[in-house]
């Protein structure tokens, strides 16, 4: 009998897992994937996740493995650039972007460190019940063999297309139209900060990561998804070039390490977060577009808050841990919700003349521009730009 059972093992899954062992409870995390290996993803961490990581005593074996500080960053719209840094969060103002092999890898070994059994090349069939419905344990398959495991919480964290989620039929709670396409690839000994490129129909932004490689991505409107996969090569370059071509040119003579991966599928929507005995956490509760790469912070947000909720209360009266599991989705909705409806926002690749003046106003301010990439990160609401100093600029 284990006290959680958590369902994936990436940057939601492995941080609750690790947490729920720190507190003392027996976890058994299950992936389909071994470790390390790769998935689709920005993997940009911003300061609020680098935080996290920080607390969890990890932060130093992601700076080890070669990822470097993204301690500058640049972002150019129409006949603006701001440049500058985030004022940051418990004393981490720079961000980082750690390969999905090196961060997840990271994240697993801390969580088999701390307690947790790992099983990987596992997979969920089917969730077991009591006579109330109450979920109690999984059945599933690892390597060809089936098992069953019990357990007062199941977790999902297995990701967009969840299979704990469509096993609980946890309901859509908000749900929004898909609004961009996205391809990237990693470009070797290309120099760049943390830059990001706006125009209209259009986003470029550039990464730097491990092993002296720059993540350099592309969006397009969902609109061209269709066209731009028959010649996705050709769309990407063409992209960059059009959008932001300093880099476009700091790519001339450079190589390509791998292929271009991308997807069309950038799901905006909040799930259902709990239910009886199970949760769901990470992109299997609430995903939205990746343009401002909130994804691996705000998995590391719910992975502390459901931790702190559930407290205590594993093993005791399943009512008190219902309640905190309530507590744990209405906190989720609370601290994601600004964070959704900016991303919508900005994943309409249309620069609005009101913001344009609002951010020619900021580009004047070293201590403004500041506070907008503390925006950026997720630490700030727009509400904190509205300074006395702002408002006698605008």
């Amino acid at each position: 009998m284990f006290d959680a059972i958590v369902v994936g093992a990436r940057c939601a899954g492995a941080p609750t897992a690790l947490l729920l062992a720190r507190a003392g409870y027996r976890v058994l995390m299950i992936d389909r994937a071994t470790f390390p290996s790769d998935t689709l993803s920005t993997h940009l961490i911003h300061q609020p996740g680098v935080a996290a990581l920080a607390r969890w005593g990890l932060l130093e074996t992601v700076r080890a493995s070669g990822c470097p500080p993204l301690d500058r960053a640049v972002y150019e719209v129409a006949d603006i650039r701001l440049e500058g840094c985030a004022r940051g969060v418990e004393g981490q103002r720079a961000g980082y972007a750690p390969r999905r092999h090196v961060l997840d890898a990271i994240l697993v070994d801390a969580a088999a460190a701390a307690g947790v059994e790992f099983r990987d090349r596992s997979s969920v069939t089917r969730l077991l019940h009591d006579d109330t419905g109450r979920v109690i344990g999984v059945e599933g398959k690892q390597r060809g063999r089936s098992f069953t495991e019990r357990a007062h919480l199941v977790i999902g964290a297995d990701g967009m297309r969840s299979t704990v989620a469509r096993l609980c039929k946890a309901r859509y709670t908000a749900q929004d139209p898909r609004l961009t396409c996205a391809y990237y690839g990693y470009w070797e000994d290309v120099p760049a900060d943390l830059e990001l490129y706006e125009k209209p129909a259009s986003w470029v932004a550039a990464v730097p990561t491990n092993d002296n490689a720059t993540l350099v991505l592309a969006y397009f409107p969902q609109s061209r998804f269709e066209e731009v996969r028959t010649d996705t090569r050709q769309a990407y370059l063409g992209q960059i070039r059009a959008t932001a071509p300093a880099l476009y040119e700091r790519l001339q003579g450079k190589r390509r390490v791998e292929r271009l991966r991308g997807t069309g599928d950038q799901q905006n929507f909040f799930r259902q977060a709990t239910g009886p005995g199970w949760a769901l956490v990470g992109d299997a509760g609430h995903h939205k577009d990746s343009i401002t790469a909130r994804g691996i912070s705000d998995a590391f947000l719910q992975a502390e808050t459901l931790a702190r909720r559930v407290g205590d209360r594993l093993g005791g009266d399943p009512q008190q841990l219902d309640q905190a599991l309530q507590g744990y989705a209405e906190d989720r909705d609370a601290s994601l919700a600004p964070g959704y409806e900016s991303t919508l926002a900005v994943a309409q690749l249309a620069p609005h003349e009101q913001r344009l003046s609002l951010l020619r106003a900021v580009e004047r301010d070293p201590d403004l521009t500041a506070i907008y990439f503390d925006m950026v990160a997720g630490i700030e609401t727009v509400n904190a730009l509205y300074t006395p100093k702002l408002l006698a600029l605008l």
